[in-house]
């Protein structure tokens, strides 16, 4: 429902209509315990083009099924060494456009009086004199008892002390007049192609045989000139599948922020961060829209409960923390080493077991069985490096490996 000039006081603020606002949205409005909270979502756009997609893996139902654009049940792992398509077995991966989420959400709230809509900046947030929030927008103030605020992330950078990567990719949908891919396969992780001292490889989502987005992704601290990644897209076509003719009918780009700099999870005890901002993208992988929506159901869950956000409200294990810490201090270090991390990964695990470590749903044996498949040279390093209290940096001619 639309605002109305008398109604400025909410239960609760989500700040930003995007996959952590919506999702929280979502989660509140299904929860019969919270059905008499008032809840204001302010966002500075219309959110009506497909400005994303996002992907996932699930080993079971998930409250977005309806809007998964397509799903796999098995992915490829390749690189110069190892070459595998592997059965996810009880897991599915999936994509979700951007566009079909958004409206998927509104739809739901349109006509659930306890949700009221706003479309303007959030231009501060802070803590009241009495117990809430206030939210300044253009538009006016508006107050309620909790923040949930899902804005870019602001941080004064560190790299003396923490690690800064960017994972950036060009991907474009392309059409053959012949079949020329496997939909029935995801190619997850290519990494055949030049590694240039970085951790770059194509990954291929395959919509049909004759449709697929084919993205160019590197590991690195900045980003290539637009037609580098262009370049490569079109070497992978040319000589990896043997496309000569192919039209080009969308295209996407993107950068999202790897690193171990420590991200509230709140600003006080009445704000509580969102989506990147509060450290949902997994930092070293980039995967994010999982985690949001379990960070999402924690925190109905304990508002339905108790009335409040929970203590710790993303439930985050240090041990998954430091493995993110390691991987980024290789990727950092020796980029061109993730390769073969990667690989001894996917050659000496179930694949089954890769995705449970990379959702944080690992047993301490089964992190054993993990770090034991890998070469321990460069994690031993990288150890050294956080026990020192600084990132490693590749030194000048070190060589590969």
């Amino acid at each position: 429902m639309p605002i109305s000039s008398a109604q400025l006081d909410f239960d609760y603020l989500i700040v930003g209509g995007g996959a952590a606002g919506l999702s929280l949205a979502y989660h509140i409005a299904q929860e019969p315990q919270l059905a008499g909270q008032k809840v204001l979502i302010i966002e500075p756009d219309a959110k009506d083009t497909n400005d994303r997609t996002w992907s996932f893996w699930s080993n079971g139902p998930t409250v977005f099924d309806p809007v998964v654009a397509h799903e796999w049940q098995k992915i490829a792992f390749r690189s110069p060494a190892f070459d595998k398509v592997m059965d996810l077995g009880d897991y599915r991966y999936c994509t979700i456009r951007g566009l079909d989420y958004y409206n998927f959400v509104r739809q739901a709230l349109v006509n659930n009086p306890q949700f009221t809509w706003m479309q303007a900046p959030v231009d501060n947030l802070c803590a009241t004199r009495r117990i809430g929030v206030r939210a300044t927008t253009p538009a006016g103030s508006f107050t309620a008892r909790y923040a949930f605020d899902s804005r870019p992330p602001a941080i004064a950078p560190n790299p003396r002390k923490y690690r800064y990567l960017v994972q950036h990719f060009v991907g474009w949908e392309v059409e053959t007049d012949t079949d020329v891919f496997d939909p029935t396969v995801v190619e997850f992780m290519d990494f055949r192609g030049e590694q240039h001292h970085e951790a770059r490889f194509v990954y291929v989502l395959p919509f049909t045989p004759r449709k697929a987005l084919v993205e160019y992704t590197l590991f690195s601290e900045t980003p290539l000139p637009k037609s580098e990644y262009e370049a490569a897209i079109r070497d992978y076509l040319a000589n990896t599948l043997g496309l000569k003719d192919y039209r080009i009918t969308a295209k996407e780009a993107g950068a999202i922020p790897m690193t171990d700099h420590p991200l509230p999870t709140r600003t006080g005890e009445r704000i509580i961060n969102l989506g990147t901002r509060g450290g949902r993208a997994k930092p070293s992988t980039g995967y994010a829209f999982q985690r949001i929506q379990r960070h999402s159901a924690r925190l109905v869950a304990a508002l339905a409960s108790t009335g409040h956000p929970p203590a710790n409200p993303t439930g985050d294990q240090w041990q998954f923390r430091l493995f993110d810490t390691l991987l980024l201090d290789i990727m950092q270090r020796q980029g061109e080493t993730v390769r073969d991390i990667f690989r001894q990964l996917f050659e000496r695990n179930p694949v089954q077991r890769i995705l449970r470590f990379l959702d944080e749903e690992t047993t301490w044996t089964e992190n054993l069985q993990i770090m034991n498949s890998v070469r321990p040279w460069p994690f031993l390093r990288s150890i050294g490096q956080v026990l020192r209290g600084r990132p490693g940096q590749r030194k000048k001619g070190e060589p590969a490996g």
